[in-house]
């Protein structure tokens, strides 16, 4: 799954710390000592990677005191790769070292890019994640991908986006924060709630959202929907392997309104949104201008062959979507080797799937579906609970 977003600084070679998928297994002080010698030769250092290495607490201990007493570091660094650093690592030595970590992250005060994907935090280093996301006010791009979070944690996470947007307030007068990232999670419903907040706190600056492979079901699907309505910048939007179903399609079709100029990636695949919500999503997409959307994806969605007929070819003949270079479609009720399927193939310039893998229409759906959508919850009072958090964190 990706975890892209429109980062874009630019390093200076002999400002770069990279020891990336080296396999060091850091185990004692001793063992990092050399990087810090190495470390300590720059006179700037704007970016560390020490991703793809494994790292207990004591050396954590060390490369973080180094990070909080060097000017070289403190003053400078603006991205951090910590992705995959504790294959092995007990449970203390992680919450242990993520603990010094975060500390030495706040210090960093032009530091804007975090990657701290691939590692198994769980629930017992949530404590320190939710104070950190909350303080940490120069963060503009957050990456958590695969860290086992579960609801619970997903539900703090959101809490804490909400804070550090009041936050980034009192400091910048405006949210900077453009990029969370937070896929294969188990978030689920539980966390739906307070993770919409938090994007609706980030209306104005939000523009990447990839929660992708994380069994939310379409209750939770409604709610992210909500606080994704207001985000006026949003590029990218990635839900794929989440459970939409008919209703939450349209929703989320209905939602679109504020992204026309602003979206270029759509990713929404195997995301059961059926052929009735994948309908409203492009036909909104052939009437309301979306001129920067670069990327779709709709793969397993039972969208059916009349859709593709009516909807998705003239989409592609009449350039509704100018900017459109990938297309996936592979996985829905479309006929096999049908003419429609090579019309797709010979009017669409651009990367196509290789829509070999089709799926059977099955006759209980439309019973299914219904069932879905008479399940309509109360919209959500962001103001109400972004007052709520706020007194309980003074």
């Amino acid at each position: 799954m990706s975890t892209k977003c429109s980062f874009t600084y630019k390093h200076e070679a002999n400002e770069v710390y990279d020891i990336s998928g080296k396999a060091l297994k850091l185990t004692t002080a001793d063992d990092i000592k050399e990087i810090i010698e190495d470390l300590s030769k720059y006179e700037k250092i704007t970016k560390i990677d020490i991703s793809g290495n494994t790292i207990s607490d004591k050396p954590s201990k060390v490369l973080a005191d180094f990070m909080k007493s060097t000017p070289a570091v403190y003053e400078n660094l603006v991205e951090c790769n910590f992705a995959d650093i504790y294959t092995s690592r007990l449970v203390d030595e992680v919450v242990e070292s993520l603990d010094l970590f975060a500390s030495a992250f706040l210090k960093c005060d032009k530091l804007v890019y975090i990657n701290l994907s691939d590692n198994a935090f769980g629930l017992r280093t949530i404590d320190t994640l939710e104070k950190f996301i909350a303080e940490k006010t120069s963060l503009v791009h957050l990456i958590l991908a695969n860290n086992g979070m579960g609801p619970f944690a997903g539900e703090r996470i959101g809490k804490a986006l909400s804070l550090l947007a009041i936050a980034q307030k009192k400091r910048y007068n405006k949210t900077i924060l453009e990029t969370f990232i937070c896929g294969r999670n188990r978030l689920e419903n539980g966390s739906a709630k307070y993770l919409s907040t938090g994007f609706y706190s980030f209306a104005d600056s939000l523009k990447t959202v990839r929660l992708f492979q994380n069994g939310i079901r379409p209750e939770g699907i409604r709610q992210l929907i909500e606080g994704l309505s207001h985000c006026k910048k949003i590029e990218c939007v990635d839900l794929q392997d989440n459970t939409f179903t008919s209703a939450p399609g349209v929703k989320f079709a209905q939602s679109m309104a504020k992204w026309t100029s602003s979206l270029k990636e759509l990713n929404l695949n195997d995301c059961l949104i059926k052929d009735t919500g994948s309908k409203a999503i492009l036909e909104t997409l052939s009437t309301s201008g979306f001129n920067n959307l670069q990327i779709l994806k709709l793969q397993f969605n039972e969208i059916k062959q009349d859709t593709l007929e009516t909807i998705i070819i003239p989409i592609l003949k009449e350039e509704k979507l100018p900017a459109l270079n990938l297309l996936e479609l592979n996985g829905n009720f479309f006929e096999e080797d049908c003419d429609a399927i090579e019309e797709l193939r010979e009017i669409f310039s651009g990367e196509l799937d290789e829509l070999d893998d089709f799926e059977e229409e099955d006759s209980d759906e439309e019973s299914e579906e219904e069932e879905e959508e008479d399940n309509e919850e109360e919209s959500l009072d962001f103001n109400d609970l972004i007052d709520g958090l706020a007194k309980l964190s003074v």
